[in-house]
Protein backbone atom coordinates (compact mmCIF):
# COMPACT_ATOMS: atom_id res chain seq x y z
CA UNK A 1 0.00 0.00 0.00
CA UNK A 2 1.45 3.42 -0.95
CA UNK A 3 2.49 5.60 1.97
CA UNK A 4 0.19 8.43 0.87
CA UNK A 5 -2.84 6.14 0.88
CA UNK A 6 -1.96 4.85 4.36
CA UNK A 7 -1.62 8.39 5.72
CA UNK A 8 -4.90 9.45 4.12
CA UNK A 9 -6.69 6.44 5.64
CA UNK A 10 -5.32 7.24 9.11
CA UNK A 11 -6.48 10.84 8.79
CA UNK A 12 -9.96 9.75 7.74
CA UNK A 13 -10.19 7.34 10.67
CA UNK A 14 -8.99 10.08 13.04
CA UNK A 15 -11.58 12.54 11.72
CA UNK A 16 -14.35 9.94 12.05
CA UNK A 17 -13.23 9.14 15.60
CA UNK A 18 -13.33 12.83 16.55
CA UNK A 19 -16.75 13.19 14.93
CA UNK A 20 -18.17 10.23 16.86
CA UNK A 21 -16.61 11.46 20.11
CA UNK A 22 -18.00 14.98 19.70
CA UNK A 23 -21.43 13.61 18.74
CA UNK A 24 -21.51 11.54 21.94
CA UNK A 25 -20.26 14.42 24.09
CA UNK A 26 -22.58 17.09 22.61
CA UNK A 27 -25.73 16.14 24.62
CA UNK A 28 -23.71 16.37 27.84
CA UNK A 29 -22.32 19.77 26.84
CA UNK A 30 -25.83 20.95 25.90
CA UNK A 31 -27.18 19.87 29.29
CA UNK A 32 -24.39 21.61 31.20
CA UNK A 33 -24.76 24.88 29.27
CA UNK A 34 -28.56 24.86 29.55
CA UNK A 35 -28.18 24.74 33.32
CA UNK A 36 -26.45 28.14 33.17
CA UNK A 37 -29.38 29.77 31.33
CA UNK A 38 -32.31 31.60 32.91
CA UNK A 39 -35.48 29.54 32.82
CA UNK A 40 -37.08 31.67 30.10
CA UNK A 41 -34.13 31.36 27.73
CA UNK A 42 -33.69 27.65 28.44
CA UNK A 43 -37.28 27.12 27.25
CA UNK A 44 -36.80 29.13 24.04
CA UNK A 45 -37.28 27.42 20.69
CA UNK A 46 -35.24 27.29 18.57
CA UNK A 47 -32.56 27.14 21.28
CA UNK A 48 -29.65 29.55 21.14
CA UNK A 49 -26.43 30.18 23.03
CA UNK A 50 -25.39 33.61 21.70
CA UNK A 51 -26.65 36.56 23.74
CA UNK A 52 -27.63 34.35 26.69
CA UNK A 53 -27.68 35.91 30.15
CA UNK A 54 -25.44 33.28 31.71
CA UNK A 55 -26.08 32.82 35.41
CA UNK A 56 -25.32 30.51 38.33
CA UNK A 57 -28.71 31.13 39.91
CA UNK A 58 -30.19 27.89 38.57
CA UNK A 59 -27.41 25.73 40.01
CA UNK A 60 -27.54 27.71 43.25
CA UNK A 61 -31.30 27.21 43.53
CA UNK A 62 -31.04 23.46 42.89
CA UNK A 63 -28.20 23.21 45.41
CA UNK A 64 -29.92 25.18 48.17
CA UNK A 65 -33.63 24.42 47.80
CA UNK A 66 -33.69 20.75 46.83
CA UNK A 67 -31.73 19.29 49.77
CA UNK A 68 -29.12 18.06 47.32
CA UNK A 69 -26.86 16.54 49.97
CA UNK A 70 -29.58 14.11 51.07
CA UNK A 71 -30.17 12.86 47.52
CA UNK A 72 -26.42 12.63 46.89
CA UNK A 73 -25.66 10.60 50.01
CA UNK A 74 -28.61 8.33 49.34
CA UNK A 75 -27.21 7.61 45.87
CA UNK A 76 -23.73 7.05 47.29
CA UNK A 77 -25.01 4.71 50.01
CA UNK A 78 -27.19 2.71 47.63
CA UNK A 79 -24.45 2.42 44.99
CA UNK A 80 -21.75 1.43 47.49
CA UNK A 81 -24.02 -0.92 49.43
CA UNK A 82 -25.38 -2.79 46.41
CA UNK A 83 -21.88 -3.08 44.92
CA UNK A 84 -20.32 -4.41 48.13
CA UNK A 85 -23.15 -6.89 48.71
CA UNK A 86 -23.02 -8.04 45.08
CA UNK A 87 -19.27 -8.61 45.21
CA UNK A 88 -19.55 -10.57 48.46
CA UNK A 89 -21.84 -13.04 46.67
CA UNK A 90 -20.35 -12.88 43.17
CA UNK A 91 -16.69 -13.50 44.07
CA UNK A 92 -17.14 -17.04 45.49
CA UNK A 93 -19.85 -17.83 42.92
CA UNK A 94 -17.62 -16.82 39.99
CA UNK A 95 -14.70 -18.72 41.54
CA UNK A 96 -16.78 -21.89 41.78
CA UNK A 97 -18.02 -21.60 38.20
CA UNK A 98 -14.59 -20.82 36.78
CA UNK A 99 -12.44 -23.29 38.69
CA UNK A 100 -14.87 -25.99 39.87
CA UNK A 101 -17.48 -26.20 37.09
CA UNK A 102 -20.16 -28.87 36.95
CA UNK A 103 -22.41 -30.11 34.16
CA UNK A 104 -24.98 -27.46 35.09
CA UNK A 105 -22.60 -24.50 35.19
CA UNK A 106 -23.30 -23.31 31.64
CA UNK A 107 -27.03 -23.74 32.16
CA UNK A 108 -26.85 -21.74 35.39
CA UNK A 109 -24.90 -18.94 33.71
CA UNK A 110 -27.41 -18.72 30.86
CA UNK A 111 -30.32 -18.81 33.31
CA UNK A 112 -28.86 -15.93 35.31
CA UNK A 113 -28.35 -13.93 32.12
CA UNK A 114 -31.91 -14.65 31.00
CA UNK A 115 -33.28 -13.02 34.15
CA UNK A 116 -32.00 -9.68 32.82
CA UNK A 117 -34.40 -10.05 29.88
CA UNK A 118 -37.40 -9.79 32.20
CA UNK A 119 -38.78 -6.23 32.26
CA UNK A 120 -38.68 -4.74 35.74
CA UNK A 121 -42.31 -3.73 35.43
CA UNK A 122 -43.18 -7.43 35.21
CA UNK A 123 -42.33 -7.91 38.88
CA UNK A 124 -43.39 -4.46 40.05
CA UNK A 125 -46.57 -5.53 41.87
CA UNK A 126 -45.12 -8.40 43.95
CA UNK A 127 -41.99 -6.38 44.82
CA UNK A 128 -44.09 -3.38 45.88
CA UNK A 129 -46.42 -5.51 48.00
CA UNK A 130 -43.51 -7.31 49.70
CA UNK A 131 -41.78 -4.01 50.50
CA UNK A 132 -45.05 -2.55 51.79
CA UNK A 133 -45.82 -5.50 54.04
CA UNK A 134 -42.25 -5.58 55.42
CA UNK A 135 -42.20 -1.82 56.00
CA UNK A 136 -39.36 -1.30 53.51
CA UNK A 137 -40.94 1.38 51.33
CA UNK A 138 -38.82 4.52 51.09
CA UNK A 139 -35.78 2.84 52.68
CA UNK A 140 -32.20 2.49 51.48
CA UNK A 141 -32.16 -1.19 52.40
CA UNK A 142 -34.89 -2.01 49.88
CA UNK A 143 -33.03 -0.23 47.07
CA UNK A 144 -29.70 -1.82 48.01
CA UNK A 145 -31.21 -5.30 48.02
CA UNK A 146 -33.15 -4.85 44.75
CA UNK A 147 -30.21 -3.32 42.87
CA UNK A 148 -27.85 -5.97 44.21
CA UNK A 149 -30.13 -8.75 43.01
CA UNK A 150 -30.76 -7.03 39.69
CA UNK A 151 -27.08 -6.48 38.91
CA UNK A 152 -25.81 -9.76 40.37
CA UNK A 153 -26.00 -11.71 37.07
CA UNK A 154 -23.86 -9.08 35.34
CA UNK A 155 -21.30 -9.06 38.16
CA UNK A 156 -21.02 -12.87 38.19
CA UNK A 157 -20.73 -13.04 34.40
CA UNK A 158 -17.97 -10.42 34.29
CA UNK A 159 -16.00 -11.94 37.16
CA UNK A 160 -16.43 -15.42 35.67
CA UNK A 161 -14.99 -14.17 32.38
CA UNK A 162 -11.98 -12.60 34.10
CA UNK A 163 -11.34 -15.56 36.41
CA UNK A 164 -11.44 -18.01 33.53
CA UNK A 165 -8.39 -16.29 32.02
CA UNK A 166 -6.27 -17.05 35.11
CA UNK A 167 -4.30 -20.33 34.90
CA UNK A 168 -5.56 -22.93 37.33
CA UNK A 169 -1.97 -23.94 38.07
CA UNK A 170 -1.45 -20.72 40.04
CA UNK A 171 -4.28 -21.58 42.41
CA UNK A 172 -3.07 -25.17 42.70
CA UNK A 173 0.35 -23.87 43.72
CA UNK A 174 -1.28 -21.77 46.44
CA UNK A 175 -3.16 -24.83 47.69
CA UNK A 176 0.07 -26.83 47.83
CA UNK A 177 1.55 -24.06 49.99
CA UNK A 178 -1.32 -24.51 52.44
CA UNK A 179 -3.71 -21.75 51.38
CA UNK A 180 -7.33 -22.35 52.32
CA UNK A 181 -10.30 -21.26 50.21
CA UNK A 182 -10.48 -17.77 51.69
CA UNK A 183 -6.77 -17.14 51.25
CA UNK A 184 -6.90 -18.55 47.73
CA UNK A 185 -9.66 -16.12 46.72
CA UNK A 186 -8.58 -12.95 48.53
CA UNK A 187 -4.77 -13.23 48.47
CA UNK A 188 -4.20 -14.94 45.12
CA UNK A 189 -7.23 -14.64 42.85
CA UNK A 190 -8.31 -11.09 43.68
CA UNK A 191 -4.86 -9.48 43.13
CA UNK A 192 -4.45 -11.31 39.82
CA UNK A 193 -7.89 -10.22 38.59
CA UNK A 194 -7.73 -6.73 40.14
CA UNK A 195 -8.18 -4.83 36.83
CA UNK A 196 -11.24 -6.90 35.93
CA UNK A 197 -12.71 -6.54 39.41
CA UNK A 198 -12.14 -2.78 39.29
CA UNK A 199 -14.01 -2.42 35.99
CA UNK A 200 -16.81 -4.62 37.37
CA UNK A 201 -17.12 -2.42 40.45
CA UNK A 202 -17.19 0.74 38.36
CA UNK A 203 -19.88 -0.65 36.03
CA UNK A 204 -22.04 -1.74 38.96
CA UNK A 205 -21.69 1.66 40.64
CA UNK A 206 -22.81 3.37 37.42
CA UNK A 207 -25.81 1.07 37.05
CA UNK A 208 -26.85 1.63 40.66
CA UNK A 209 -26.25 5.38 40.53
CA UNK A 210 -28.36 5.78 37.38
CA UNK A 211 -31.21 3.53 38.53
CA UNK A 212 -34.52 5.37 38.20
CA UNK A 213 -37.31 2.78 37.91
CA UNK A 214 -37.23 1.37 41.43
CA UNK A 215 -36.15 4.67 42.93
CA UNK A 216 -39.18 6.55 41.66
CA UNK A 217 -41.62 3.78 42.58
CA UNK A 218 -40.34 2.71 45.99
CA UNK A 219 -39.02 5.94 47.49
CA UNK A 220 -40.47 9.35 48.21
CA UNK A 221 -38.63 11.62 50.64
CA UNK A 222 -36.29 9.65 52.90
CA UNK A 223 -34.42 7.37 50.48
CA UNK A 224 -34.72 9.31 47.22
CA UNK A 225 -31.57 9.29 45.07
CA UNK A 226 -30.28 11.68 42.42
CA UNK A 227 -32.73 10.15 39.94
CA UNK A 228 -35.58 11.25 42.20
CA UNK A 229 -34.08 14.74 42.35
CA UNK A 230 -34.10 14.99 38.56
CA UNK A 231 -37.68 13.74 38.40
CA UNK A 232 -38.71 16.38 40.96
CA UNK A 233 -37.85 19.11 38.47
CA UNK A 234 -41.12 18.22 36.70
CA UNK A 235 -44.14 19.64 38.51
CA UNK A 236 -47.82 20.40 37.80
CA UNK A 237 -46.71 23.93 36.87
CA UNK A 238 -44.61 22.60 34.02
CA UNK A 239 -41.18 21.27 33.14
CA UNK A 240 -38.34 23.54 34.25
CA UNK A 241 -35.63 22.91 31.66
CA UNK A 242 -32.89 24.98 33.30
CA UNK A 243 -33.39 23.36 36.70
CA UNK A 244 -33.71 19.94 35.07
CA UNK A 245 -30.41 20.47 33.23
CA UNK A 246 -28.68 21.73 36.36
CA UNK A 247 -29.90 18.76 38.41
CA UNK A 248 -28.86 16.36 35.64
CA UNK A 249 -25.39 17.91 35.50
CA UNK A 250 -24.95 17.59 39.26
CA UNK A 251 -26.14 13.97 39.06
CA UNK A 252 -23.75 12.86 36.31
CA UNK A 253 -20.74 14.88 37.53
CA UNK A 254 -19.56 12.32 40.16
CA UNK A 255 -19.64 9.48 37.63
CA UNK A 256 -17.78 11.54 35.02
CA UNK A 257 -15.08 12.49 37.52
CA UNK A 258 -14.76 8.89 38.70
CA UNK A 259 -14.56 7.66 35.11
CA UNK A 260 -11.86 10.21 34.32
CA UNK A 261 -9.64 9.17 37.23
CA UNK A 262 -10.34 5.44 36.82
CA UNK A 263 -10.04 5.23 33.03
CA UNK A 264 -6.71 3.35 33.20
CA UNK A 265 -8.23 0.66 35.44
CA UNK A 266 -11.33 0.46 33.25
CA UNK A 267 -9.29 -0.06 30.06
CA UNK A 268 -7.11 -2.66 31.77
CA UNK A 269 -10.21 -4.46 33.03
CA UNK A 270 -11.94 -4.46 29.67
CA UNK A 271 -8.82 -5.81 27.93
CA UNK A 272 -7.92 -8.25 30.72
CA UNK A 273 -7.05 -11.64 29.32
CA UNK A 274 -7.05 -10.59 25.67
CA UNK A 275 -3.29 -11.17 25.36
CA UNK A 276 -1.59 -14.15 26.95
Amino acid sequence: MPRSVSIARKRIVTILAWFVGLAMFFPILWTVLTGFKPEGQAFAFPPYFLGVDWTLDTYREVWERSDLSRFFWNSAAVSAGSTAAGLAIALPAAWAMAFAPTKRTNFLLMWMLSTKMLPAVGVLMPVYLICRDLGLLDTRFALIFLLMMGNLPIIIWMLFTYFREIPLEILESARMDGANLGAEIFYVLVPLAAPGIASTIFLNVILAWNEAFWTLLLTSSNAGTMSALIASMSSPEGLFYAKLSAASTLAIAPMMVMGWFCQKQIVRGLTFGTVK
